[in-house]
């Protein structure tokens, strides 16, 4: 099994990338985690916001791999502690299918992308920049990864 993160935005913070490439490469031997880094539709005056969502749900949904079970990171999904995750994490191997984790552009998801998300992952009620819910998201399957193969470093 293996997974995508495919976020609307491209480049990265040095901070943030550092510290996703440090998460996926430890997380690389119990789930490879690859990056896809969808450029944003085109915003500003005179713009349509709705076809700058639509323009990259389009690209985001070409990025699917073919049969894979879709997260969308949403602040309307569900949030779950770090047992919990593990737990679905244990679930969605058991699935036998590739996953997809998915981080929209600052308006949220298009649409067509809702549409496609199998469910939807919460990681809490605060608002946080995109760029840093990449680090988040691979440092909490990490976490729910290591709990499943008994490894010390969630010690809550």
């Amino acid at each position: 099994m293996r997974a995508r993160l495919i976020a609307v935005g491209e480049h990265a913070p040095d901070w943030v990338a550092t510290g996703y490439a440090d998460y996926a490469k430890r997380l690389s031997h119990w789930l490879p985690l690859e990056l896809i880094e969808i450029a944003p539709g085109m915003r500003g005056k005179h713009r349509d916001v709705e076809r700058a969502m639509a323009d990259e749900g389009a690209r985001v949904l070409a990025a699917l791999p073919k049969n894979a079970y879709v997260v969308l990171l949403d602040d309307r999904g569900r949030m779950h502690a770090s047992p919990q995750l593990a737990q679905r994490l244990e679930h969605w191997r058991g699935q036998g299918r590739d996953l997809a984790f998915l981080i929209g552009g600052p308006e949220g998801h298009a649409e067509a992308v809702r549409a496609a998300a199998h469910e939807s992952w919460s990681l809490g009620l605060a608002t946080l920049p995109h760029m840093l819910v990449r680090l988040i998201v691979a440092e909490q399957l990490y976490r729910a990864a290591s709990m499943l193969a008994h490894h010390p470093y969630h010690r809550a």
